[in-house]
C-alpha cells in the first residue's frame, strides 16, 4: 500500500483546509485510517481516525468540533477537513493505514499503523 498525502498549505487563523490521502494498491486499504501530525520539536501526535466496522470517529480533544474525516471509496481516498484552524495546528500532517482493525487502545497510537504517507505541511498564521 502506498499513500500520497496532499492539500497542505498556508492559511490564516480561522480558515479551512482539506487534506487528502490517496491510496494505491489494495482497494480495501483505507479501512483503518488515521491522521497524525508533528510540529517542530514535538512528538508525532494523534489527530483523527476511523476503523473498519465502527461508526465512531476518534479525535484528539484539541480538534474536536473543528476536524472531520471522510472516505471516498470510488477514489480510494480519505479526506481530512480542517475548519477554524489555529496557529497551534501548524504541523506536518501524516496519513496512516493499518492492515487489520486496531483495538480501541491502539487506534490513537502511531506505532499501531503499518503504512504512512509522506506528510503534508500545514501552516496557520495568526
Amino acid at each position: 500500500v502506498q499513500l500520497q498525502a496532499s492539500g497542505g498549505g498556508l492559511v490564516q487563523a480561522g480558515g479551512s483546509l482539506r487534506l487528502s490521502c490517496a491510496a494505491s494498491g489494495r482497494t480495501d486499504s483505507l479501512a483503518n485510517v488515521a491522521w497524525f501530525r508533528q510540529a517542530p520539536g514535538k512528538e508525532r501526535e494523534f489527530v483523527i481516525a476511523f476503523r473498519w466496522g465502527d461508526s465512531n470517529i476518534y479525535l484528539a480533544d484539541s480538534v474536536k468540533g473543528r476536524f472531520t474525516i471522510s472516505r471516498d471509496n470510488a477514489k480510494n481516498t480519505v479526506h481530512l477537513q480542517m475548519d477554524s484552524l489555529k496557529p497551534e495546528d501548524t504541523a506536518v500532517y501524516y496519513c496512516a493505514v493499518k492492515s487489520n482493525r486496531p483495538s480501541l487502545s491502539a487506534v490513537r497510537v502511531a506505532g499501531s499503523y503499518d503504512y504512512w504517507g509522506q506528510g503534508t505541511q500545514v501552516t496557520v498564521s495568526s
